[in-house]
C-alpha cells in the first residue's frame, strides 16, 4: 500500500508533506520511548525531572497537519487517491497512540520515583524493552523505504511480545514474586501493558506497507505461489 502512496507523492506537495510528517512522528515517538524507558528503569528521579510534554504536543501537532494535508489533497483532487489518504490518516492515529503510551510510562515514573526493577521478571522485561526498541528502528526504516519483504519479516519477529507481556501481567496478579512490593507490582503490570500496546501500534504501521487499507493491523496474506 505504501508504494501506491509514494507514487502519489511525486506529483503532489500536500501528500509528500503528509508522508514526511508521518515519518517525523515515528522518529519523535521513538526518542520519547527511549527517554521514558531510561527515566523509569535506569534512574532515581523526581517529579520535576520527568517531562516529555513538549514532544507529545509536537506529535499531536504533526497528526493535525497530516489530517489537514490529506483532507486538502482529497478536496483538490475530487477524492482521487482516497485509499492513500486513508492509509496515512490511519498510520498517524497509531503513531499518536504510541506517543500516548510513552507518556503513560512517564506517568508511571512520576508515581514510582525509585528505579523500577522487575524482580524475577527482570530478564524477560529487558528482552521485551530491547525488542520494542529494535522494532521501532526497523519500523522506521521499513516505512521510509516501503520494503515489503522486510515488513513481513518484522511482523513475524516480534509477534511473541504480546503473549509474553500478557503472561507476565497475569503472573504479577498471582503474586509470582512475593518480594515485589504492591506499588512496584502495579507499576510493572502497567509497564508491561504499555510495552505491549506500543509494539501492537508499531505492528499496525508495518502492516500498512504490505496490506491494503481494509487489512491494516491484520496478518498479511501469504503470497500466492507462481
Amino acid at each position: 500500500m505504501i508504494r501506491e502512496i509514494l507514487s502519489v507523492f511525486k506529483a503532489n506537495t500536500l501528500m509528500d508533506r503528509a508522508f514526511q510528517r508521518s515519518y517525523d512522528m515515528l522518529d519523535l515517538t521513538y526518542k520519547m520511548y527511549i527517554q521514558a524507558k531510561e527515566v523509569l528503569r535506569k534512574t532515581e528521579h523526581h517529579l520535576e525531572e520527568v517531562d516529555i510534554s513538549d514532544e507529545d504536543i509536537e506529535v499531536n501537532k504533526y497528526q493535525r497537519e497530516v489530517r489537514k494535508d490529506v483532507f486538502n489533497h482529497l478536496v483538490l483532487t475530487d477524492g482521487e487517491q482516497l485509499s492513500s489518504g486513508l492509509v496515512l490518516v490511519s498510520i498517524v492515529i497509531d503513531v499518536e497512540r504510541i506517543g500516548d503510551y510513552t507518556k503513560n510510562i512517564v506517568e508511571i515514573a512520576q508515581n514510582h520515583p525509585q528505579r523500577l526493577h522487575g524482580g524475577k521478571f527482570e530478564d524477560e522485561l529487558i528482552r521485551i524493552e530491547d525488542s520494542v526498541e529494535e522494532n521501532f528502528r526497523r519500523t522506521i526504516e521499513v516505512f521510509k523505504n516501503s520494503d515489503e519483504e522486510a515488513a513481513r519479516q518484522l511482523i513475524k519477529d516480534f509477534k511473541w511480545i504480546s503473549k509474553v507481556s500478557d503472561e507476565s501481567q497475569m503472573a504479577l496478579v498471582k503474586q509470582a514474586d512475593p518480594s515485589i512490593t504492591s506499588g512496584s507490582a502495579v507499576a510493572l503490570a502497567l509497564y508491561f501493558r504499555s510495552l505491549k500496546r506500543i509494539n501492537s501500534h508499531l505492528r499496525n504501521v508495518t502492516t500498512s506497507v504490505v496490506n491494503p487499507f481494509h487489512r491494516i493491523g491484520y496478518k498479511p496474506k501469504k503470497k500466492k505461489q507462481l
